[in-house]
């Protein structure tokens, strides 16, 4: 997590008419992260890396693959993995690519280094999710900066592990690329086109920065949610209730609330975990497993469903068994 906090109480001394106690209760978000100015999503997942490999006392010279999901990449190019490869001191004869996803792209990365350690390309493959989403939003977007928080995760997939990774149930439609979009910066946009407008909520809009269709992104995640768990039972030929935990993007307290409810999963069996980060995008999932953990909330012989799901549209699932 990077040192530079937002609070609530922060976001209430900007915006007085959103309090630090609505944001908490209908977001379920107290705090956020934010990077430094200098901060990148690389700088953070090199410091992810590094406490992995020291908590569970790996060498980086056994990691023989580097797979970075960002969508807030250092360069164009380079690839920022190929850097990471470089400061973290894994040998050259590893592999290192980046891929641009966002809530999606833990659950996806978890395929292609199952794909990698199946398929005898490598042992030890290095997934890092990072992001500074945060750089992208105006600052006088008090909807989106309450939301979003900056934070990198690592997970260390291998011939060995805690945890199996089961069958994957994938989608996309591209139709959905709208309504989560930063439309300029890239070749189809190249330069800004300084186009800010408030909506009629008063919230600012502009190519140059982070633009959510809130009400879109929230249909789309209640239609295609549940279809992706189901899609992702059938997949690993389970049901719903031999399901010991369903971890979720965190995207909101609000919509988790209202996809668990749909779904019907019980409570207990849901995981929160964004009050004290926010949505971090591809690294919620991650965050979560890893403070379930520490809680000890799995069990040997658990199941546990991982679903992703947001810009793109992109969704993705897939189940851990302990």
């Amino acid at each position: 997590m990077p040192k530079q906090v937002l609070s609530n109480s922060d976001l209430e001394k900007e915006f007085p008419e959103w309090t630090a106690e609505k944001v908490g209760k209908k977001i379920g978000v107290n705090k956020r992260h934010i990077a430094a100015e200098e901060e990148t999503s690389a700088d953070m997942a090199v410091k992810a890396a590094r406490m992995l490999l020291k908590e569970h006392e790996v060498n980086s010279e056994v990691i023989d693959f580097v797979i970075l999901c960002t969508q807030s990449p250092d360069y164009f190019l380079p690839t920022s993995a190929c850097l990471i490869q470089d400061k973290l001191g894994i040998p050259v004869h590893s592999g290192a690519i980046d891929f641009n996803l966002g809530c999606s792209g833990f659950v996806y990365g978890l395929a292609f280094a199952k794909g990698l350690v199946l398929g005898g390309m490598a042992k030890n493959v290095l997934l890092l999710t990072s992001e500074t989403y945060s750089k992208f939003m105006h600052p006088a977007d008090k909807s989106n900066r309450s939301i979003f928080g900056d934070a990198a995760a690592a997970t260390l997939i291998s011939v060995d592990g805690f945890a199996e990774i089961k069958e994957f149930s994938f989608g996309t439609d591209g139709s959905g690329a709208e309504n989560l979009i930063v439309r300029t910066g890239g070749f189809r946009h190249p330069g800004t086109k300084e186009d800010l407008m408030d909506d009629p909520s008063g919230n600012p809009v502009s190519s140059d920065f982070l633009f959510m269709n809130g009400t879109e992104i929230f249909n789309f995640t209640l239609e295609m949610v549940p279809k992706l768990v189901e899609a992702t039972l059938i997949k690993n030929q389970l049901n719903q209730e031999s399901i010991n935990m369903f971890v979720f993007h965190q995207a909101n307290k609000y919509m988790l609330n209202f996809l668990r409810k749909k779904i019907r999963i019980p409570e207990e069996r849901f995981y929160y975990c964004l009050e004290k980060t926010g949505n971090t995008v591809s690294a919620t999932i991650p965050i979560a497993l890893y403070e379930a953990i520490r809680e000890k909330r799995f069990k040997k012989g658990n199941n546990v469903l991982l679903a992703g799901f947001g810009v793109g549209y992109s969704w993705a699932g897939t189940v851990l068994k302990f």
